[in-house]
C-alpha cells in the first residue's frame, strides 16, 4: 500500500507556487495533466462529485457530476493507440504494478477519506491546470485523458486520444 499526504502547496515544473490560493500549480511549457484511466466508470465505486477520469470502455474524458458521469469529450470516442509508436497505452497501463493497488493515494491539502489517487482538498485553495497556448497545435503527441487550460481561447481543454474538446463555462 502506498499512501502519502501533504498539507501544503505543490509546484510541478517550477521552483515554487506563485499564488497563495493554489494547492497544485504547474510550470510553463507545452505539457498537460493526464487523468487517471479507469476500465469503466460504472465499475468505479465511492467516487465523489468532481472526480475526473479517462474511461477506457468508451475512450472518453468524464467528470462525476450530480451523482452521474458527464462526458467531457462530446465528440466521437478516442483512442489509446499512440499514432507515432503504434503502441496501445492500455497494455502499458495494465502492466503497471500500481494499477493493482487500489489504495494508492496522494493528497494535497486537508487530508480526508475522499477516494482517489490524487486528492486536492482544501477550504480555500484550488488546482491551476497546466497553461498552454493552442494545445491542439503545440502539444506534440498528447496522451489520452490529457487536460490543460488553453491560454489562447481561455477554455478548459481535454484530449480523448483522437480530438481536443474545448469547454466554455
Amino acid at each position: 500500500m502506498c499512501s502519502l499526504s501533504v498539507s501544503a502547496q505543490v509546484a510541478i515544473g517550477k521552483a515554487a507556487v506563485s499564488n497563495t490560493a493554489v494547492s497544485l500549480e504547474f510550470g510553463t511549457g507545452n505539457r498537460g495533466f493526464i487523468l487517471p484511466w479507469v476500465t469503466n466508470t460504472a465499475a468505479v465505486a465511492s467516487v465523489v462529485n468532481g472526480t475526473v477520469v479517462y474511461d477506457l470502455s468508451d475512450k472518453k474524458v468524464k467528470v462525476k457530476y450530480n451523482a452521474a458521469w458527464k462526458d467531457l469529450s462530446i465528440n466521437a470516442a478516442g483512442t489509446t493507440v499512440d499514432p507515432i509508436t503504434s503502441v496501445d497505452g492500455v497494455t502499458i497501463q495494465t502492466a503497471a504494478t500500481e494499477v493493482a493497488n487500489s489504495t494508492a493515494k496522494f493528497a494535497v491539502g486537508t487530508v480526508t477519506s475522499t477516494p482517489g489517487i490524487l486528492v486536492l482538498e482544501d477550504a480555500n485553495k484550488a488546482m491551476v491546470l497546466p497553461k498552454v497556448a493552442s494545445p491542439h497545435l503545440n502539444i506534440i503527441d498528447p496522451a489520452p485523458g490529457m487536460m490543460v487550460y488553453d491560454t489562447t481561447t481561455k477554455l478548459l481543454t481535454v484530449f480523448n486520444g483522437s480530438v481536443w474538446t474545448f469547454w466554455r463555462p
